[in-house]
């Protein structure tokens, strides 16, 4: 009988793993699917914080794939004239595992990885490194990005193996914004 309950107790853990785990990737990319817009406000240390227009579309393309077009600005070139049209790509590469990448289409491919309900991911550019998430939640679709100093303001510790080395880094600007559905 106390076999009976291990083994049932087992089989019902193990389905509720793969359960999570399923319902999980289930969600990404599915429930980001539409057309986004709200405002993103980018903030830089010592500066008045700016405002503007962003739009993300995310499409179903072929084999596996989506389209993940950002496009800054407004459309209306009397109050934008400038709009920034990021037709970019969203490839699967291990799903399972969480694993994307957004191709740029022009050689740049960026890792991402669908993890703890975000869409997460960290490339470094020109001397700045940037961690860009995405999530859903009541309000919308949330963005942020974070652009610090790709190389260390400061390294302390180290001054045993009990304390280890350890790099602090300038933070550049916080952009962050929620999107709509449209």
């Amino acid at each position: 009988m106390k076999t009976s309950y291990t083994v049932l107790f087992i089989t019902i853990i193990i389905l509720i793993i793969c359960g999570s785990s399923y319902a999980q990737n289930a969600f990404f990319p599915q429930s980001f699917i539409g057309n986004w817009k709200g405002t993103l406000t980018w903030t830089v240390p010592g500066k008045s914080p700016q405002s503007f227009t962003m739009r993300l579309n995310i499409q179903p393309a072929d084999s596996g794939r989506y389209t993940w077009q950002i496009i800054y600005g407004d459309e209306d070139p009397t109050t934008s004239p400038k709009v920034d049209n990021r037709p970019y790509v969203l490839i699967p590469v291990d799903t399972a595992k969480g694993h994307w990448v957004v191709d740029e289409r022009n050689s740049i491919i960026l890792d991402s990885y669908w993890i703890a309900n975000r869409f997460t991911g960290v490339f470094a550019v020109g001397g700045s490194t940037i961690f860009d998430a995405y999530w859903i939640d009541a309000e919308g679709l949330h963005v942020e990005f974070v652009t610090y100093n790709s190389k260390p303001l400061n390294t302390t510790g180290g001054t045993s193996k009990e304390i280890p080395p350890v790099e602090s880094y300038q933070i550049k600007s916080v952009q962050r914004g929620v999107l709509k559905k449209q």
